[in-house]
């Protein structure tokens, strides 16, 4: 098992009350996304599914809108990168040779008061989760007595109580760490018991085994059960790109180096699976292969992993929540990793993998096939197995990092609270709405008139119930960037009231000015040329 430190990062004590409310904040999320249409619970009106959710009508716009920005980020601003679909199901020996069958697993342990069963790992990470939290709480406390003359680095050097926290911290991560790397499954339910750590449904300690589990979902192919194959839902979407090599490289008249992206749904069987849609049984995932000279490989790596982290910070939630974490233990196969990870409101999470994976896919393909899957480079006059540098995004996990990030509350004059979405205009679900002052006097009409002069360009929502400013808020809290009114100047001048989201400034404008003015902002070509 490839093993994630987990790290405690010091903050500021400007942050402090940012902490105390993320569980909050992160409620709100959730229950704004259900509210306004971007995601529910699946199977609701059967109790749900666990860990399963559906996009919703502004969810599945914000969502597709992220997949045609990293799409178009590697397709058209890379003559070397090119795409391909591949299927859900493959045949079972690709599993095989990738590992999976053999070694996608997750370490799990049962209560025997409960039976409950839970990640083993899982339950240690709470538990220095906890830890974290006892330091933090000593740091806060001594902020708030402080003040401004607080020093946060000489404190965490010179308090006994937070110095004996952390070396009691560092030891369980230093267990947890070796335990983890060596598959020593005894020693991790040791860690267990040594750190008392107890059922949250029984609160006792009697602990099973270790023992892994595979999260791969199987299933039968075939119409009879004697005829019947067992095959799996992916859990990656890598594999489909290894085994199409060949066919790409070819009928493409690919030269190394190239890529080869592709975006669709991968599998997991999760056992705990939480965080919304941070972690789900049924996710997507947008990733792109890059094949390589051997030898070249950290040079490209370095290449990506700038490129990735400069993809994340143009959608401009803030380059201070992003941040790359190295890892410390590396896969078998890899030669170098780091994730790009978001401060979402419960700390800093993964939403992109980069890995310098050798030349492991495509060696254990041909291994495993009985097939040559080499290239043969033109100006070196030889064979070879390329090396492979790969992006793995989860779109999920970008939508949370969005939603996370966009989301706010104002205070506005008088007192009165709005709740606003601050998406990127260029993957807001919605451009724009068009909103008659009044629902009488041919206002509906010119409304709809101006409403069928920009659908075709951009998402566009009619609204007419209610006053103005509830319509205001609606699409605030939805993420549309601009709103037009049309009032009764309009029909005399052909003038219309545009107003923006971020600023609620209003701005007396032409209607043969709208396309103009939105496209300006709202262009996905935009954003795609700060990557340049």
């Amino acid at each position: 098992m490839n093993f994630e430190s987990v790290f405690f990062v010091p903050l500021s004590p400007s942050k402090y009350k940012k902490i105390m409310n993320q569980d909050d904040v992160f409620k709100k999320i959730v229950s704004h996304c259900k509210e306004y249409g971007f995601v529910f619970p699946s199977s609701e009106i059967y109790d749900g599914l666990g860990a399963v959710y559906d996009y919703g009508q502004h969810g599945v716009e914000l969502k597709n809108n992220i997949k045609k920005y990293w799409w178009d980020s590697m397709t058209l601003l890379n003559d070397h990168i090119v795409g391909i679909d591949s299927a859900i199901f493959m045949h079972p020996t690709v599993w095989k040779a990738s590992g999976h069958v053999d070694a996608f697993n997750d370490p799990l342990i049962d209560n025997r008061d409960s039976k409950k069963r839970y990640r083993a790992d899982v339950l240690v990470e709470e538990h220095l989760a906890k830890l974290d939290e006892k330091i933090r709480k000593e740091v806060e406390k001594a902020a708030r007595r402080f003040g401004d003359a607080f020093d946060e680095q000489q404190f965490r050097t010179t308090n006994a109580r937070v110095l004996e926290q952390q070396a009691r911290r560092d030891e369980v991560h230093a267990r947890f760490s070796r335990a983890l790397n060596d598959s020593d499954f005894e020693a991790l339910r040791q860690l267990i018991i040594d750190c008392e750590i107890v059922c949250p449904l029984s609160g006792s300690r009697n602990w099973t085994e270790v023992r892994q589990f595979n999260l791969m979902f199987a299933t039968e192919m075939g119409s009879t059960a004697e005829g019947a194959m067992k095959v799996y839902l992916r859990p990656e979407t890598a594999q489909g790109i290894f085994v199409n090599f060949l066919n790409v490289q070819k009928t493409g008249r690919m030269k190394i180096p190239f890529g080869i992206a592709q975006i669709g749904k991968a599998f997991r069987n999760e056992i705990v699976a939480r965080q919304f849609v941070f972690r789900m049984r049924e996710f997507e995932q947008m990733e792109m292969q890059f094949f390589v000279r051997p030898g070249e490989e950290l040079t490209w790596f370095a290449h990506w992993k700038e490129a990735r982290m400069k993809w994340h910070k143009a959608l401009g939630m803030g380059d201070e929540k992003y941040r790359f974490h190295d890892h410390d233990k590396l896969a078998h196969y890899a030669n170098a990793a780091t994730d790009i990870e978001f401060e979402m409101p419960f700390g800093f999470k993964e939403v992109e993998g980069i890995h310098s994976r050798t030349d492991f896919d495509l060696s254990r393909h041909e291994e495993y096939s009985g097939k040559k899957i080499q290239y043969f480079d033109p100006e070196l006059n030889s064979s070879y197995t390329p090396y492979v540098i790969e992006t793995s995004i989860g779109v999920d996990r970008v939508f949370l990092s969005l939603m996370a990030g966009a989301y706010c509350e104002e205070t506005l004059d008088g007192g009165e609270t709005r709740v606003l979405l601050k998406l990127p205009p260029a993957l807001a679900p919605v451009k724009l709405a068009v909103l008659p002052l009044v629902r009488k006097d041919g206002l509906p009409e010119k409304a709809e008139e101006i409403l069928h002069l920009l659908r075709f360009d951009f998402c566009c929502r009619y609204d007419e119930k209610d006053s103005i400013g509830k319509r205001y808020r609606r699409q605030d809290a939805i993420g549309t960037p601009y709103c037009i009114t049309v009032d009764h100047q309009t029909l005399d001048d052909r003038t219309v009231t545009i107003r923006y989201r971020d600023t609620m400034q209003q701005e007396r404008v032409p209607v043969e000015r709208l396309h103009a003015i939105i496209a300006e902002k709202v262009s996905l070509a935009a954003l795609l040329r700060q990557l340049q």
